[in-house]
This record gives C-alpha cells, sequence and structure tokens, in this order.
C-alpha cells in the first residue's frame, strides 16, 4: 500500500500499502523550512531509511564524540554524543596549496537526504579544488544526545548547532593539517539561517557564508506576519486572475456546504476521501497548505503554481467551485508525489507530535516552540485566504501544554539580531551572500537587498525555495538561475583571492 504523509510538511514521502489511498497528515499549515528531496527519492515502510539512499561517490562517513552544552561547565555539560558527517577529498587541492573547504549545515532533516538534494557545492567543487565537508544537526538523524528523546530538548537550539558546526570544522582542519584552508558555509532555508549567522558568530572558522532562501527576518517585530501568505496569494494570482478568485471563495463554499444536513458526506465525495466524510476544518487546512507548498516550490520547468491554477480553470463553463478546487488539489498531489486515489485526511494528537515516528517531525515542532516562532498570519483583506491573525497566545498554551516549556519570540533576535538589519550590519559583518527567489513565500523573513559591499543580495523574480543549491540541470534550467549560480560563484572567488592575498601579506 502507498500512502503520502505529510507530517513532515511534505519534505519526504512515506510509502505504505495501497496505490489508491493519499494520507495527508497535517500538524501545520506552513511547508517546513527543509531542502525538499528531489523526485525519486522515497522512503520504504515509515521513515527514510539512510541505507537506501546511495550516497555519492568519495564521501565517508564520520562520527565526532560532540560536546552536550558548549555553554554551561555543569558537570552534565561535558555529556557528549556522536555527531554524523561527511568528508569528499576526492577534489581537495590539499593542505600545502591551502585550498579551501566547501561546507553544507545541516538543516532539520536526517543528512543523507540533504547530501542529495543540496548539490550546489558539490558541482562546484572541483572548480575550486574544494574538499566537502556535510554536517548533521544535532537532534536530527543520527545524531541525537542520548537519553529519553524529547526528555532533553533543552540542549537544542540553534546556538548550539552552530557551535557544534564549530567544533567539527577545527576538528576537520587539524586532522587535515589545513590551518589555513578558508572555509565556505552553505546552507538552504533554516540551514540557511544557520550559515548567516554562522558567519556573524564564527568569523574565524568561515571566511563566508551563501545563505540560501534563509528567512533570518521572520520574527516578531521584525517582519509583517502577512509576508509569507502574502506571496503565495501574489504567486496564484499573477498565475491566473480567475484561479484566485475561485480559491478566494472556496472557502465560504467549504463552510456553507458543510452546514447542510449531509455536508461533511457531500464534502467528502466530492474530494473523493476515503473514508466516505472530511470535516471542514482538516480540508481547509489541506488546501492552505497545498497551495503554500507549490508556492514555495513553484520551480522551473513545471511551475506547479501556474499547473495547479490550469486544473482548476480547466473544467468545463458552469462547474461547482468546490469541484474546481477538487482538481486543483488532485493534480497537487499527482504532481508532487505521483499518487492519485481517495484522500485519507487526519491529524495528528499532542502525544503523537512528541514521540513521532520519525524523529524530525518532533524536533522542528519543538524548535517552532522554542525559538524558531515564526509570526505566520493573514490579516490582509486581498488575500485569497481567510483571515487568520497570528495568536501567540494560543502559540504559548499549546507549547505549554505540548513541551511544558512557553516559546522565546524575541531571542533570535535578540542573539543574532534582526532589527535595523542594514544600519547594524554593514560597519562589522562581510562575505554573506542571502539568495532568494522572489516567488518563495519565504523571501517576505529574507534579506533582498545588499546590506554593503559585501552583505549581498541575489534575488531572481521567478526563483522557488533554495533553488539556486539544488542540483543542476543543463536541459532545463533557465538562463536566469544559472546567471544567480554564477553570479554566487563570482563572489565566492573574490572572497578566496582577497583571503590568499592577506594570507601571502601576512605570512611573508
Amino acid at each position: 500500500m502507498k500512502s503520502l504523509s505529510l507530517w513532515l510538511f511534505l519534505i519526504f514521502l512515506y510509502l505504505s500499502t495501497n496505490k489508491n489511498v493519499i494520507s495527508a497528515t497535517h500538524y501545520n499549515e506552513i511547508p517546513r523550512l527543509s531542502p525538499m528531496l528531489q523526485k525519486g527519492i522515497l522512503a520504504k515502510d515509515n521513515p527514510i531509511k539512510e541505507s537506501s539512499l546511495n550516497i555519492p561517490q568519495g564521501f565517508q562517513k564520520y562520527y565526532y564524540e560532540q560536546t552536550l552544552d558548549h555553554f554551561n561547565y555543569n558537570p552534565e555539560s561535558y555529556t557528549t554524543f556522536r555527531q554524523k558527517y561527511y568528508i569528499n577529498t576526492t577534489f581537495w587541492g590539499g593542505a600545502k596549496s591551502n585550498s579551501q573547504i566547501f561546507v553544507y549545515l545541516g538543516a532539520e532533516l536526517e543528512l543523507d537526504s540533504q547530501l542529495l538534494s543540496v548539490t550546489f557545492p558539490i558541482e562546484n567543487a572541483p572548480r575550486f579544488n574544494a574538499m566537502l565537508v556535510y554536517i548533521e544537526h544535532r537532534y536530527y538523524g543520527e545524531s541525537i544526545p542520548s537519553g529519553s528523546y524529547g526528555m532533553n530538548f533543552g540542549y537544542f537550539s540553534s546556538a548550539q548547532a552552530i557551535a557544534d558546526f564549530a567544533e567539527v570544522l577545527i576538528h576537520v582542519k587539524e586532522n587535515f593539517s589545513a590551518r589555513y584552508s578558508p572555509i565556505i558555509v552553505f546552507g538552504v532555508s533554516y540551514g540557511g539561517m544557520l550559515a548567516a549567522w554562522f558567519r556573524l558568530k564564527y568569523p574565524h572558522v568561515a571566511l563566508g557564508a551563501l545563505a540560501s532562501s534563509a528567512p533570518i527576518l521572520y520574527f516578531n517585530n521584525v517582519t509583517a506576519q502577512d509576508a509569507y501568505y502574502s506571496i503565495v496569494t501574489k504567486d496564484f494570482k499573477e498565475a491566473s486572475e480567475s484561479c484566485y478568485q475561485t480559491i478566494r471563495t472556496s472557502w465560504g463554499e467549504i463552510d456553507k456546504v458543510a452546514l447542510e444536513p449531509n455536508g461533511r458526506a457531500i464534502l467528502g465525495q466530492k474530494f473523493n476521501s476515503c473514508s466516505g466524510f472530511i470535516y471542514p476544518d482538516v480540508l481547509k487546512s489541506t488546501l492552505k497548505y497545498a497551495y503554500a507548498y507549490a508556492a514555495q516550490y513553484n520551480a522551473p520547468p513545471g511551475y506547479p503554481v501556474t499547473r495547479m491554477c490550469e486544473a482548476i480553470d480547466g473544467k468545463p463553463k458552469g462547474t461547482d467551485i468546490l469541484d474546481r478546487i477538487a482538481a486543483g488539489l488532485k493534480f497537487y498531489y499527482a504532481y508532487f508525489y505521483g499518487l492519485q486515489g481517495c484522500l485519507n485526511v487526519k491529524g495528528f494528537t499532542d502525544s503523537e507530535r512528541l514521540s513521532s515516528v520519525v524523529r524530525g517531525a518532533g524536533g522542528w515542532n519543538w524548535q517552532m516552540c522554542s525559538e524558531m516562532v515564526f509570526p505566520f498570519g493573514i490579516t490582509e483583506e486581498n488575500s485569497m485566504f481567510p483571515k487568520a491573525p497570528f495568536n501567540l497566545t494560543a502559540r504559548e498554551e499549546y507549547c505549554e501544554n505540548l513541551y511544558h516549556v512557553p516559546p522565546r519570540p524575541d531571542w533570535a533576535s535578540t542573539y543574532y539580531g534582526g532589527k535595523d538589519i542594514k544600519l547594524v550590519l554593514r560597519r562589522f559583518a562581510s562575505n554573506i551572500i542571502f539568495s532568494n527567489g522572489l516567488s518563495d513565500p519565504y523571501s517576505g523573513g529574507g534579506v533582498v537587498e545588499d546590506l554593503s559591499d559585501s552583505l549581498l543580495a541575489v534575488t531572481t523574480t521567478k526563483g522557488s525555495h533554495g533553488l539556486d543549491l539544488y542540483p543542476a540541470n543543463k536541459k532545463s534550467d533557465p538562463e536566469w538561475l544559472v546567471m544567480q549560480r554564477n553570479t554566487e560563484l563570482h563572489i565566492i572567488n573574490g572572497w578566496i583571492k582577497t583571503y590568499y592575498a592577506d594570507l601571502i601579506e601576512i605570512t611573508k
């Protein structure tokens, strides 16, 4: 049986045993930040099995005995856990040449799938004679501190994570006698946030950073809550005015049908529910997620937003609104997951979220309940979604019920900065590329204009989430995407040339 599980905000797939069942489980209406697996990389029988993923040739797996708590001197802080990382020296020029090191900083997903989906450093390592290092984020994949999962989440933070990365990289440089090899860090999405923050906090370790689709400004009192959904709306409206209007009207129609005597059964029939009925709130959550996901990954050559609208608009004249919406949802599942059949929509209980079968789901849920408190909301009149202002009180209650701790919505901007970022960073920070595709809803919380001569925004009008760091395709990549990647490489090359000139001068 094949079933699709969207618990991880649809970054990778579950397959179970029935080809005719599509199972959608949500506990958030916004896709997670993780880099998206490429089509065809599937997980069988529940979670992704790393043994089923073919790691690219030349990569060797290592484990580092990582410090549990970098910021405390209590005895427990000295506990260690095994943190996984990969190294590939195939293209490296060697320590004597001081050849650079390209480092991918793992995001909120097990590492092996990221190694397969984020290939920009790998594809360009030969050109730079670079060593490749990919490091897994603590509490994801195999890099789990000992003890009951979920019981020691107090050591689970971005600050601890980038301190981990610093320890691993200093260790790698010592092992390879690569003291003067400059490091460039790369990250996508949440990993892009980590890459930018790593350069700010550890400039002695990393020469520069490429932060792709990194919403480092999407925090309380820094970015407007409507930023994400306003871009989703813009993407659909630009694709088709009639599609936008149909979606905008559909929410009220769902509520209207639901109030009829057999309303849930009628909705179930229209959307081909496996159970024969659908709760209206769950249906609306499913649709909201599907539109957001299509916009977030509205990548060439398919441009799923356009094609989803074609499915909605393409029904015969006079077709019922919800039948049109159902056609769009059917396309969505077929396009992204290759799945067709009846729709099995359900939700997670709080206990299921905490003791998630796949630890990555519980991990990101924790991060959303601690410091990654993005204020996503909908207040704009012209949105294609119903109004739903961000409710911090509801988030606090949810997190306290689940983890017994309240979120800290202002901590990330306090620790890393964010307010008045252009004024603040221009005089001390350097060597960060902030790349964004402006059709990506997360770009609403990203840096989309230059902050200084070396804090540079590289944007594309049509680009989607993390697209520049995904595998290049010479046959289908549009010219603007090729130019974006070349611009990034040109900037990085300039950093490295300047570094080598400084090295020669200082070590004469």
